[in-house]
């Protein structure tokens, strides 16, 4: 007899079946559970989203605006090319990630293979250029001059070619009218990175994969409005990706055109100019530093005194923007970005920031009026000025006895500006000022005058530039106290001593910051745009304008005209009275002062110019020229680095300017057949009705026409190298002047 069932099995394994079952019909009710909601509640939604993984889209890319010159003539422009791209995503879906089709490739372009092969690679923060900084999803252009040929073996052999694709595409030019570079000015393109697609997805201006977008200069301010839309076609396609239908399409809209104030002729006339002046620069020989200037960047800015307007704006060094178009080779790169380029991706006229030197005095000189100082007062200029036992020389040691303000700026008089700003210093309570606020009036006419901030200008990147007040000084004093406090040494070498000093009293106002400081030395730092607007508002009478290039968006119809206004930004803090002395000041250092050795015949009587030289001192570094000249029309700044003097760098080339702006002969002569712009323009080019702009012709290279029509023999100070004029000019006073002062002033700084 047995306790065991019928069935053989124990009433623990009979438990365990029990078990068993209870799970799996709760797992197929589970799944039963879950494919209930996924056909039957959500089934419409999977559906709908289903059928988007049969739509593909077809983008069309938009036909970026052309960029134009004042007269219509195309800065930047499109051009119709062979561009070869290669798929990124369907090259990853080869064994060997399609190096073997990209090394074919390569024979058909007759590229090095290497070359191919990093420009498809992606961009990050360690991979240096060339590189692919767009999506990876869209095609990556390998070359934008494929030759019919190549294109044709591509297209034809396209089993040998999987992921590569050569078709006519709408290609970004830079057309360099006349010669005419442009390069700082108008910027480049790269493509649209993810994460700006991201950014940009809520906005009223999307980027699309496909985009192209500016970097730079014209480019990435008007960017917006240059670019236009993309058009998509959405098709429906089956399984096997065969298309059944089109769903929806949005045409591409081309990008709006922007006209300039730039005048191509004048640009060309300009960057000529500033190159040609550092060539002649260092064949010169600085006695200071005992050996031949550098010269090694400049910038030029040429100005509608009456509204802001830029005609052109040049800066040295420079380079192609077509580098940048179908993407930078490593080597292009190189030169645009490497230690030894000297930066000329920089556009010096907004970016580059130096001491003023003795263009700085119209702002000393107002400041003093501002101050309570009489115009005709008698200051002393004297041979000399001492302070804490140093004393500083002014020219060779020349004294003009007592002289007025204007008399003042017209001989650059270092000593009266001197015992101004001094006096201003003690009245303020010295390096312990008193109770209160201080009046320092030196240092916010500085600030009336627009300095210490940008200009506004519609460029990006522009910098503000330096005035060396009281608040900038504590807080630079509290950024570089710590490292001025360990390297500085009472009896060290001159570096040493002077962060000795400032670590001891870094964020007090000293005496000798306030005496360099009225001259444009010391901390003071300008841009060549900060001075063109200072200059152009002495030229209309006082009015400051926020200076612009933009002159009009028009779209790709010519239906709409979107001009844009000069806009006045405020008035310099000088009376009429003031400024018609300071007009009168400024015109005698073209017929008798500085810059007379440069200007000699020039016909004054029709065509008044007024001008400012300075020379600047950086330590460690030649001097760096600058000249401040205006019209009744037109603002000239030209500055070079490490090129000695105002007049002896920048003379020559700054009269080149204006013989080519109001046609005028070495001789005076004025022949307005040879002028090419005697007045601002005014009006827009001519608007077709095709929504085309109607161009002029421009000559091939308007520089060399100018000099060409130019017969008259130079004057004779034109013919010998500043360094080398044995006649005591203003030109050499000015050289020595700094010579000589530069040791006394070390103590003080």
């Amino acid at each position: 007899m047995t306790n065991i069932p019928e069935t053989g099995r124990t009433p623990r394994v009979q438990i365990r079946l029990v078990v068993i079952q209870i799970l799996v019909l709760s797992l197929l009710g589970t799944l039963g559970g879950r494919l209930w909601y996924l056909q039957i509640r959500e089934g419409d939604a999977y559906a709908k989203e289903a059928s988007g993984n049969h739509v593909q889209q077809v983008v069309e890319p938009a036909v970026r605006g052309s960029i134009l010159d004042a007269r219509g003539v195309p800065l930047a422009d499109n051009e119709t090319r062979l561009v070869v791209s290669a798929s990124r995503t369907d090259l990853l879906k080869m064994k060997d990630d399609g190096k073997a089709v990209l090394a074919k490739l390569a024979k058909v372009l007759g590229m090095p293979a290497k070359d191919v092969l990093l420009k498809v690679r992606l961009c990050d923060a360690k991979t240096p250029q060339p590189c692919w900084n767009g999506s990876p999803y869209q095609p990556i252009p390998i070359t934008d001059e494929a030759t019919p040929k190549q294109a044709l073996q591509i297209r034809e052999r396209a089993e040998d070619f999987p992921g590569i694709t050569a078709e006519p595409e709408a290609v970004r030019r830079y057309a360099a009218p006349g010669k005419s570079n442009t390069a700082q000015v108008l910027g480049y393109l790269s493509p649209v990175t993810d994460e700006e697609i991201t950014k940009a997805q809520d906005t009223d201006s999307p980027y699309l994969r496909s985009d192209q977008v500016g970097r730079s200069g014209l480019e990435r301010q008007y960017d917006k409005a240059l670019r236009g839309k993309a058009g998509v076609t959405r098709y429906e396609v089956d399984n096997l990706g065969r298309v059944i239908g089109q769903a929806e399409a949005d045409e591409a809209q081309p990008g709006a055109n922007l006209v300039t104030s730039i005048d191509a002729r004048v640009q060309r006339v300009a960057e000529y100019e500033l190159n040609d002046a550092m060539k002649i620069a260092r064949t010169q020989f600085d006695k200071i530093t005992g050996e031949n200037y550098k010269a090694d960047s400049g910038a030029v800015v040429v100005m509608e005194a009456k509204t802001g307007r830029i005609v052109a704006m040049a800066s040295a060094p420079t380079y192609d923007p077509n580098v940048w178009v179908g993407g930078i080779s490593a080597k292009d790169y190189k030169k645009l970005t490497g230690k030894n380029s000297d930066y000329p991706l920089l556009n010096r006229a907004i970016q580059g920031q130096s001491a003023p030197g003795s263009t700085f005095k119209v702002v000393s000189t107002a400041a003093a009026l501002e101050a309570g100082y009489e115009w005709d007062g008698g200051y002393p200029c004297t041979s000399s000025y001492s302070v804490g036992g140093q004393v500083f020389k002014n020219f060779e040691g020349e004294s003009f006895g007592p002289i007025s303000l204007g008399r003042a700026l017209e001989v650059s008089c270092d000593t009266v500006f001197y015992g101004l700003a001094d006096r201003e210093w003690k009245k303020d309570g010295g390096i312990n000022p008193k109770k209160g606020e201080p009046k320092d009036y030196f240092y916010k006419t500085a600030h009336q005058f627009g300095l210490g901030k940008p200009t506004g200008i519609d460029l990006p990147n522009e910098v503000t530039g330096r005035v060396p007040d009281r608040q900038w000084k504590q807080d630079y004093w509290k950024a570089n106290k710590d490292s001025w406090c360990k390297t500085g040494k009472k009896d060290g070498t001159y570096v040493e001593k002077i962060a000795y000093e400032n670590c001891l009293e870094g964020n007090k106002m000293r005496e000798g910051d306030s005496i360099n400081y009225s001259i444009g030395q010391g901390d003071t730092l300008v841009t060549p745009i900060q001075e063109a607007k200072i200059y152009g508002a002495l030229a209309n009478g006082g009015t400051m304008y926020e200076p612009t290039i933009g002159k009009a968006i028009v779209s790709a119809d010519g239906r709409t005209v979107q001009e844009i206004k000069p806009k006045a930004v405020g008035r310099l803090p000088i009376d009429q009275a003031s400024l018609k002395g300071m007009d009168t000041a400024l015109e005698g250092v073209v017929t008798r002062g500085t810059a007379a050795w440069k200007f000699g015949g020039w016909p004054q009587d029709k065509i008044p110019l007024h001008a400012k030289t300075g020379t600047a001192e950086v330590y460690g570094k030649q001097t760096t020229s600058w000249l401040a000249t205006y019209s009744k029309d037109y603002t000239v700044i030209m500055t070079i680095a490490q090129a000695g003097t105002g007049s002896g760098a920048s003379g020559e080339a700054v009269r080149s300017i204006y013989n080519a702006l109001y046609g005028v002969s070495d001789d005076g002569t004025i022949n307005k057949k040879n002028a090419l712009l005697p007045t601002p323009e005014k009006s827009l080019p001519k608007i077709r009705t095709d929504g085309t702009i109607k161009s002029p012709k421009i000559a091939k290279d308007p520089a060399k026409d100018q000099r060409a029509s130019q017969q008259s023999a130079p004057e004779p100070n034109e013919t010998q190298p500043a360094a080398t004029v044995n006649t005591p000019t203003a030109g050499n006073r000015d050289t020595r002047r700094r010579r000589r002062k530069r040791g006394s002033r070390r103590m003080l700084t």
